[in-house]
């Protein structure tokens, strides 16, 4: 007699910084069980036709903004109740990895190897594993050998995070139905590059994520992922890699390697999707742009304290340099900075009444390099509830709106901005901690400039202090043949 596949679902989903002083704990997460946890997957409410027939079984799910590396303690925590809840279920048919790829634990260097080793020792061989992953993640040669489907995000900025997940679950459901365990193979690029440098946006990274329908068109193929990999943190994993499943054992070997080639071939090609410049040389730019009402709002990116890739988000760098600018201390110039997060700064000033003069130093607390702290004398003129950034409150100095949260978070939407009292139209200049700009202010921007800023995310790589890469990796190495070796299982 038929019976329904049994499919659990799990997974922790942050990106870690290891030069980021920010250590991310179990209450930087969101966590999800139950009923809500499978609330959060469009394709059961209600049940795609593919996902029918299926008995969804949900164990646990952590998500958290990048950060710092996260505690071992909570790690082990949200590991421990993944393997507990499967040894209760009892055997399964599959697992849906809702995962990064790219967080790092204090005192490991592979954190979604470990996990799906976790897994697999509960769950044994025989189940299939199928892994949801961000093109910013690392494939692992434990993680590649652990899952027997992976796939990743098409786009950056990502527009395509929940296609991604229904993807890898309805790849698991019909390698399941098939009844033929997937062939999958894995090649490692060397090239480590920031997101900043590969947005989908343009091209290379445009053309090179274009050939992959053209590639899983192919009768043989399930699927093709790229993933960029993620440039800020200190272990060998980290790099370019491209994996392939299929039906065909030397089909997807092919596409794979067809697929390395692109990418290693493109290497050169990859620069930065925004004019760079340091902090102070896109101010010069940005001062004088905003003469200009078309060049409105000018929008600058304080991309090395970029919480979005786990900067520690309170490095006061970019706020010291635009104090520093009398068009901006006298008001002439109409500017917002978004954002540091300090609660202790927010708790001093929050309650007073809106208009109340207010002298209260903010940020440097997490990320202490110079300046440190800053000292904001000016007028409380806006406090709110933002969902993703806790009670946060706007400090107005001169021309200048300082945004400080509770809760780190990143400016990305611009409702986040209205709760502040900003409508961004109105203003000359923003400098965000972000990278490249997020679908809503990139459509809003009247010019825009990456500074390359210090930070935990630095971009420019070649100043991180780095010990434990495979080398030789573009483009800290240049002179040198890659190895696109395929790897199969």
């Amino acid at each position: 007699m038929h019976r329904p596949l049994r499919i659990a679902i799990g997974g922790i989903h942050i990106e870690s910084s290891t030069f980021s002083p920010h250590l991310s704990t179990a209450d930087d997460f969101e966590v999800t069980r139950g009923d809500a946890l499978l609330a959060r997957y469009a394709w059961l409410s209600p049940a795609r036709p593919w996902a029918a027939d299926v008995e969804w079984l949900p164990l646990v799910h952590a998500r958290a903004l990048p950060g710092g590396a996260v505690d071992a303690a909570s790690y082990d925590a949200w590991a421990a109740e993944i393997v507990d809840g499967l040894t209760r279920l009892g055997p399964v048919d599959g697992v849906l990895l809702d995962i990064h790829g790219a967080m790092s634990v204090v005192g490991r260097t592979d954190a979604e190897g470990d996990l799906v080793t976790a897994i697999r020792s509960v769950i044994g061989p025989q189940p299939y594993v199928s892994a949801a992953m961000d093109l910013h993640g690392n494939v692992s040669p434990v993680l590649f050998t652990g899952c027997d489907l992976l796939t990743c995000y098409r786009t950056a900025p990502h527009v395509d995070v929940w296609e991604t997940r229904e993807r890898a679950a309805r790849n698991l459901v019909e390698a399941l139905r098939r009844g033929q365990r997937p062939h999958k193979a894995l090649v490692h690029v060397p090239i480590l590059l920031p997101g900043e440098m590969t947005s989908t946006r343009v091209e290379p990274a445009r053309g090179l994520y274009a050939r992959i329908p053209e590639i899983e068109a192919r009768d043989e193929i399930v699927d093709a992922a790229i993933w960029i990999g993620f440039a800020w943190a200190d272990q060998p994993r980290c790099r370019g890699a491209v994996v392939v499943t299929g039906t065909d054992a030397e089909a997807a070997s092919r596409a794979a390697r067809e697929l390395g080639e692109h990418f290693w071939a493109a290497r050169d090609e990859f620069a930065f999707v925004a004019p760079t410049g340091s902090l102070d040389e896109c101010l010069d730019t940005a001062l004088v742009a905003i003469g200009d009402p078309t060049r409105r709002p000018f929008f600058v990116s304080d991309s090395g304290d970029n919480p979005g890739a786990g900067g520690a988000d309170d490095v006061t760098y970019a706020l010291a340099r635009m104090l520093a600018r009398p068009q901006i201390r006298d008001g002439a110039v109409r500017a917002v900075y978004a954002s540091l997060v300090d609660p202790d700064a927010v708790a001093q000033v929050a309650d007073q009444p809106l208009g109340t003069p207010v002298s209260v130093p903010v940020g440097g607390r997490i990320d202490t390099r110079d300046p440190g702290p800053v000292r904001l004398d000016g007028v409380l003129e806006a406090v709110a509830e933002d969902p993703d950034g806790g009670r946060c409150v706007s400090v107005r100095v001169g021309g200048l709106s300082v945004f400080v949260t509770s809760r780190r978070m990143q400016y990305r939407q611009l409702a986040s901005y209205a709760r502040l009292g900003v409508t961004v139209d109105d203003v000359d200049l923003v400098v965000v901690k972000i990278g490249y700009l997020e679908p809503e202010l990139f459509a809003a921007a009247g010019d825009w400039l990456l500074a390359l800023t210090p930070g935990g995310v630095d971009q420019d790589i070649e100043r991180l202090p780095y010990q434990r890469l495979l080398r030789p990796v573009f483009p800290l190495d240049r002179d040198f043949a890659a190895d696109l070796t395929v790897a199969t299982r």
